[in-house]
């Protein structure tokens, strides 16, 4: 028998999720974990080691940072591992959201880490849908740019409000998948979809490399993987894991999930058809087929 050599037909490069630049950070992970909600912090320190991810988000309100046994969350993490993203969770109106967002930036001057000058920024409209506020989200918005913040702003999927926030000067728009907490996925991949040309496409008047961020409403890997394959440049995600029956090993789940979907948009995928296309050409098998 003749032996053939068989040698790869792409490079190993091919396979490796490109750094992405956001504010100030430059992150190789495209996952975005939260620290709320784990059932101890003993759990989220092993939920976050095997997520791979670099980026953590931290509520500043001081109730938050607490647990029932009064030790800190800060204590938990590893600041020369992962970068703190301050959020400003739980505010209801653009002034609480700007005062909540210096004093995250005072916290990340504490710690010393590489985010400083950033913020993700939420404005809600109630306790009930927690859907964002869009007057209060842009004048937040506003405010914080002008005074020098590196702004991730969370909003809906409206494609004019992403772009209207992207134009205040947002350093990335993340668009929510569907309510927070609410484990629905992606339920407008369309308006998802309108909002990445709009922001990305140069022909609709948007940049390549701005960054779009999908954040909130993700229950499981398969959704991270639909948001990533419509050309996200990214995800957050807390409720999902932290929620989860088991949270680590739904971590690394989620790892393996926004990978898989990174690199199957860029890809190319093959065309939707209407009928079936054989593996294997017709031509030279002698059978019956039915028709002919």
């Amino acid at each position: 028998m003749t032996r053939v050599e068989t040698k790869p037909n792409t490079p190993a490069t091919t396979a490796v999720v490109e750094p992405l630049q956001l504010g100030p950070v430059t992150m190789t992970s495209r996952l975005i974990l939260g620290t709320g909600k784990y059932p101890d912090y003993e759990t989220m320190q092993q939920a976050l080691d095997l997520s791979g991810t670099q980026v953590v988000t931290v509520a500043v309100r001081r109730e938050r940072l607490i647990d029932d046994q009064g030790r800190s969350l800060l204590d938990f993490l590893d600041t020369d591992r992962y970068t703190v993203l301050p959020n400003t969770a739980g505010c209801f109106n653009a002034e609480d959201a700007v005062r909540v967002a210096r004093l995250g930036r005072e916290l990340l001057d504490q710690l010393d880490n590489p985010g400083k000058q950033w913020v993700k920024l939420e404005v809600l409209g109630d306790t009930k849908t927690l859907l964002p506020d869009p007057v209060g989200t842009l004048e937040a918005c506003t405010e914080l740019v002008a005074d020098g913040f590196s702004v991730l702003c969370y909003t809906s999927d409206d494609p004019i409000m992403a772009a209207r926030i992207r134009d205040a000067g947002a350093t990335s728009v993340m668009p929510a998948g569907s309510p927070i907490g609410s484990g629905r996925g992606v339920c407008n991949p369309a308006a998802i979809s309108i909002i990445l040309e709009l922001l990305k496409d140069p022909q609709s008047g948007g940049d390549p490399n701005y960054p779009v961020i999908v954040d909130a409403g993700v229950g499981t890997p398969s959704d991270v993987t639909i948001a990533m394959e419509l050309g996200a440049d990214g995800v957050l995600l807390n409720t999902g894991v932290a929620h989860a029956q088991q949270p680590v090993r739904m971590a690394a789940a989620m790892k393996a999930a926004c990978e898989a979907g990174y690199h199957g948009a860029r890809a190319g995928r093959i065309a939707k058809k209407k009928y079936a296309a054989a593996s294997s050409p017709w031509e030279g098998v002698v059978s019956y087929i039915p028709g002919e």
